[in-house]
C-alpha cells in the first residue's frame, strides 16, 4: 500500500505544475495531502482497522449465514406444519365423509323403519275397522233377530189370543208356571 502511495505521488506531475512551489516542499499542498493520506493509512494499518473491518464483515457474514440457516429451518418447519395440517385436513374430510355416509345410512334405515311401522299401523287400523264392521254386523243381526223374535212373539200372541179360549189360556199359563218352577229349582 505504501508503494502505491509513493508511485501515485511521483506520477502526479499535473499537481506539480499547478503550483509555483517544488513538489517536495512543505508549502506544496498536494504533498501535505499525500503525507496526511499516508499517515492516515498507516494509522489504519497500525490499529489493524482493515482486519477489524474484515472481522466485522466476516462476523456480519456469519450472522447473515446464521439468519439464513434459521430462515431455512423455520421454512422447513413451516413446510412440516403445513403438511401436518394438510394431513389433518384430509383426515377430517375423510371423517366428515364417513359421518355423512353414516347419517345417510341411518336416515335410510329410519325411513325404512317408518315405512314398515306405517304399514303395520295401517294393517292394525284395517284390522280394527274390520273388527268394528264385524261387530256392527253381529250387533245388527242380533237386533234384527231380536226384533224378529218380538214381532213373532207379538204375532203369535195375537194369533193365540184370537184362537185360544179362556180355559185353554189358563191351562197354558199353568203349564208355563210349572215349567218355570221346575227349571228354577
Amino acid at each position: 500500500m505504501k508503494r502505491l502511495a509513493l508511485i501515485s505521488a511521483l506520477l502526479a506531475t499535473p499537481a506539480m505544475a499547478a503550483g509555483d512551489y517544488p513538489f517536495f516542499s512543505l508549502r506544496n499542498t498536494d504533498l501535505i495531502v499525500l503525507i496526511a493520506f499516508v499517515i492516515f493509512a498507516g494509522i489504519l494499518v497500525y490499529f489493524k482497522v482493515p482486519g477489524m473491518i474484515t472481522g466485522l464483515l466476516d462476523k456480519r457474514a456469519d450472522t447473515i449465514r446464521g439468519e439464513l440457516d434459521e430462515a431455512r429451518r423455520l421454512r422447513d418447519e413451516a413446510v412440516e406444519i403445513l403438511a401436518s395440517f394438510e394431513r389433518k385436513q384430509a383426515e377430517v374430510k375423510d371423517q366428515s365423509d364417513r359421518i355423512v355416509a353414516r347419517a345417510r345410512e341411518d336416515a335410510r334405515i329410519a325411513a325404512d323403519q317408518a315405512k314398515e311401522e306405517m304399514k303395520a299401523s295401517i294393517q292394525r287400523r284395517i284390522k280394527a275397522a274390520e273388527d268394528q264392521i264385524s261387530s256392527a254386523e253381529d250387533a245388527a243381526l242380533r237386533a234384527v233377530r231380536d226384533q224378529a223374535a218380538r214381532v213373532a212373539v207379538a204375532a203369535a200372541g195375537d194369533v193365540i189370543a184370537k184362537t185360544l179360549s179362556d180355559a185353554e189360556a189358563d191351562a197354558l199359563i199353568r203349564d208355563s208356571i210349572t215349567t218355570v218352577e221346575q227349571r228354577l229349582h
